[in-house]
């Protein structure tokens, strides 16, 4: 899928917003085309949603992406937001424009002390009071919305036809996930930390450079996201394979960073299956739904193969094709099993 430049230059100049040429970035996502905006006083990057993975109208995606980069600005570890680019006939979903981050990919497990402490930066950060948390995100219940979440997405298992076997295990799985936890404490999270939304910048730091879904829930979620099989082989620049003693590695260091109270083994692990969970679950619903054409008004979401290059809808979809068989599944289940022994 090609950039329109035009429309953005027509939007830029609109929010008065100088620039010596705009450079349209690799199409690596399913839901952002990105472009490099080289200016006098440091670069930016025009963030330009295809869809809003969140199921949200234009302008209610984009208030709430930039509530996301101003919450989690705080903590030192993302792009500063610089402005919002209203949809338009030039742009229908418009954008937001914020820092460009000059780095290289996460090379793992190398850098997942890096990533670690980038994550405690957002999970250490103050919570807001209860009336001050919208729009993001906050239930009153992290763990139940996980589950419910995660239920919601089961439903396309059965759509995507998958083979008999694989949907009965993702089942079963489901079911075996616990109906509480005691340990529930919430904290800012990005919901989507896979090692592949992680740039290592020119000073050794890692920056979480996609902020889309972010909410107050529980940082198991990132920490799993970060570090399970289903995500650190996503991403073909930050592709690996992690051993149980990296991942428990990976969670010292993170406790360490954050330099407080940290969710008991038990809570980690639950929140680690269930992401593992969401993970499959969301791979069924693409592969239900990416061969749909495209939303033509361009409203919510939007899983169509036509939205994006068609060299990243090969690779997503033999990504979604071995997470969805029995072997991989069997692999993060061994993993699991053995990062109860390792954590403890």
């Amino acid at each position: 899928m090609s950039i329109a430049i035009t429309p953005l230059e027509a939007a830029l100049k609109r929010a008065g917003i100088a620039f010596r040429a705009l450079e349209p970035m690799p199409d690596t996502g399913l839901a952002h085309d990105h472009v490099w905006i080289h200016r006098d006083g440091g670069d930016w990057v025009a963030r330009l949603p295809k869809q809003s993975q969140m199921n949200l109208a234009p302008d209610t995606n984009l208030a709430y992406q930039a509530a996301c980069y101003r919450r989690a600005a705080e903590g030192g570890h993302t792009p500063r937001l610089h402005a919002i680019l209203p949809p338009s006939a030039d742009l229908p979903r418009g954008g937001l424009v914020v820092d460009a981050v000059r780095g290289r990919p996460a090379v793992l497990p190398d850098d997942l002390f890096r990533i670690a402490a980038a994550l405690a930066s957002l999970h250490g950060l103050s919570l807001p009071a209860p009336d001050s948390r919208a729009p993001l995100l906050a239930p009153i219940n992290p763990w139940r919305a996980l589950c419910n979440e995660v239920t919601e997405q089961a439903q396309f298992v059965e759509a995507a036809q998958l083979p008999d076997a694989v949907s009965r295990h993702i089942h079963a799985e489901l079911n075996a996930l616990p109906t509480r936890l005691d340990d529930t404490a919430a904290c800012l999270i990005s919901f989507d930390a896979h090692p592949g939304n992680f740039l290592i910048d020119e000073q050794g730091r890692a920056v979480l450079v996609d902020l889309e879904k972010c909410r107050y829930g529980l940082a198991g979620i990132d920490l799993a996201h970060a570090s399970l099989y289903t995500s650190t082989t996503w991403d073909v620049n930050s592709h690996a394979l992690l051993a149980p003693d990296d991942v428990a590695l990976f969670y010292q260091r993170w406790h360490s960073a954050l330099g407080g109270p940290s969710p008991s083994t038990e809570t980690l692990l639950a929140c680690r299956r269930a992401t593992w969970l969401w993970s499959l679950t969301w791979c069924a619903k693409w592969r239900a739904q990416h061969l749909q054409a495209r939303d033509a008004k361009r409203r919510g979401e939007d899983w169509s193969a036509e939205l994006s290059d068609p060299a990243l809808i090969a690779h997503v979809r033999e990504r979604v094709e071995h997470y969805l068989s029995l072997s991989a599944m069997n692999g993060v289940e061994n993993e699991l099993d053995h990062l109860d022994e390792v954590l403890d």
